[in-house]
């Protein structure tokens, strides 16, 4: 229990304190007026309420993220506190806050435009592709799980459901950001936020009734308790299986959609580190309560490896046991709606993607159906492949994405003349993981099963070698900027 509180007062004091340093130290000024206001369009660009953009963005950037990542995260023991709270503070509220303004800063400009500024033509077409590819693939992850959900407890057929769900994404997709988005969203967010609070408000119950057990970090507790350790290193698997809720570089790709709407700069920190901490802070009572309802990590591998059970199954079966019939509610909401909210999201900021490389006007649905009717097609065909085949790259794409994006933020840092290491280390610790990971990783995880050793050391050198390289392109990067 005190594991559990400390987690959450201190990413609460992490907004509070460190959130409020970044702001500084970025610079948000009031004075710059917003893309929302500049550019106002009644589509994309729509000034709307704080309150609004902000449970748009928990709810774009959660879905089933910070619950299925926090859970089989869980797997590994309570040294996901950590990685989920220090993660979340230090590294992935700073990178949504760093890509969401630097979005606003540059007119709602989509992510791969804000990376070829700062890193370059290669990098920006290596990410223009990279970012589309992964947001087709999150928005097709998010029409596959939910339609076999549906499909099931209807007993209806999958296909019929992909269908409807996709005729969905396409209306939402197509129509301005205030008419569905701003309108629902808002909802739905607050019942992810409502039914994880339930969740822990019961876990406490049990807890000072003495009905449950809550796990503790202690001493003991750091060690890898997943039940197969040796396809599953704690360093870095543990560190790509939580990224919603930790870092996900996911999230760059969805703040310019709130970069266009907010009213003003100093809004920035509530909206995207703030929407960030809120993730972490679900991440946290999903990873307890994944914990404490199978008896500790042990009881929660056992489960999962014995009888084949997968995160939506957790889900629903905590919810129902602590919550009853609203839980059951909630587990709907947490396993099929937020995921569809969060999918079609994807698709719309596919599509503002290719419109913004091909400075293709979207001022009109004709516009949109032109890059959406093919969006969709592409979508769909992959939506015939396997469930685990496409959501077992989402994690490692995520964090290759975060790579970037954390460099970018430490490039503009170094470009404006400020220290750059809020990013740079955070952007070296990252790229070791992921190329460890890339490395070690079994096959059928997307790696090459290399040995540990050898990986870990090639990694290391990798992520010294991007920090030198990183060095000196800034120190060049300075002085062009100086001259010019």
């Amino acid at each position: 229990m005190y594991t559990f509180i400390g987690a959450i007062v201190a990413l609460i004091l992490g907004f509070v304190f460190y959130g409020k340093f970044i702001e500084r130290f970025f610079g948000a000024d009031d004075a710059n007026p917003t893309p929302a206001i500049k550019k106002a369009d009644g589509v994309d660009f729509s000034p709307m309420p704080t309150w609004k953009v902000f449970t748009i963005q928990f709810l774009n950037i959660a879905g089933l993220g910070p619950i299925f990542g926090a859970i089989l995260g869980a797997m590994y023991g309570p040294m996901a506190y950590l990685w989920i709270v220090f993660g979340c503070i230090f590294m992935g509220a700073t990178h949504d806050y760093f890509s969401g303004m630097l979005s606003i800063r540059h007119g709602g400009a989509s992510i791969p435009e804000i990376v070829g500024k700062y890193l370059g033509k290669g990098f920006q077409n290596f990410l223009r592709v990279f970012t589309l590819l992964l947001l087709i693939f999150v928005g097709v992850a998010f029409v596959s799980g939910p339609a076999g959900l549906l499909a099931n407890l209807t007993g209806g057929g999958l296909s019929i459901w992909l269908y409807v769900i996709f005729a969905y994404y396409l209306v939402a997709t197509l129509l301005p950001i205030n008419k569905i988005i701003g309108k629902i969203y808002p909802f739905f967010g607050a019942a992810l936020i409502i039914m994880a609070l339930a969740i822990a408000g019961a876990m406490l119950f049990g807890r000072a009734s003495g009905t449950v057990n809550m796990p503790e970090l202690s001493v003991a507790s750091f060690a890898n308790w997943h039940h197969h350790p040796a396809e599953n290193i704690l360093f870095p698997m543990m560190f790509i299986v939580i990224s919603c809720g930790a870092l996900s570089g996911f999230h760059s790709t969805q703040v310019p959609l709130m970069a266009r709407t907010i009213k003003k700069e100093s809004y920035g920190r509530y909206v995207f580190y703030g929407a960030m901490i809120a993730e972490g802070i679900v991440a946290i009572i999903w990873a307890t309560a994944a914990m404490t309802f199978f008896g500790g990590a042990e009881g929660l591998n056992l489960t999962m490896q014995l009888d084949g059970h997968n995160p939506a199954w957790v889900v629903n079966e905590i919810s129902i046991a602590w919550l009853g019939s609203i839980g059951a509610i909630f587990a709907i909401i947490g396993v099929i709606a937020c995921p569809i909210t969060t999918g079609d999201t994807a698709f719309r900021s596919a599509r503002l993607t290719i419109a913004d490389v091909f400075k293709f006007d979207q001022s009109t649905i004709k516009k949109r159906l032109i890059i959406s009717i093919p969006l969709f097609a592409v979508g769909f065909l992959l939506s015939q492949l396997e469930f685990a085949t496409i959501w077992k790259y989402l994690g490692l794409s995520n964090q290759i994405l975060a790579v970037v994006v954390l460099w970018t933020g430490a490039m503009y840092l170094a470009k404006v003349k400020k220290p750059h290491w809020y990013l740079s280390l955070p952007a070296v610790f990252m790229t070791v993981v992921c190329v460890i990971y890339l490395l070690v990783a079994p096959l059928k995880n997307g790696g090459f099963a290399i040995d540990t050793n050898i990986g870990m050391s090639i990694g290391i050198i990798s992520g010294i070698f991007a920090l030198i390289l990183f060095i000196y392109r800034a120190k060049n990067s300075v002085l062009i900027v100086q001259e010019v």
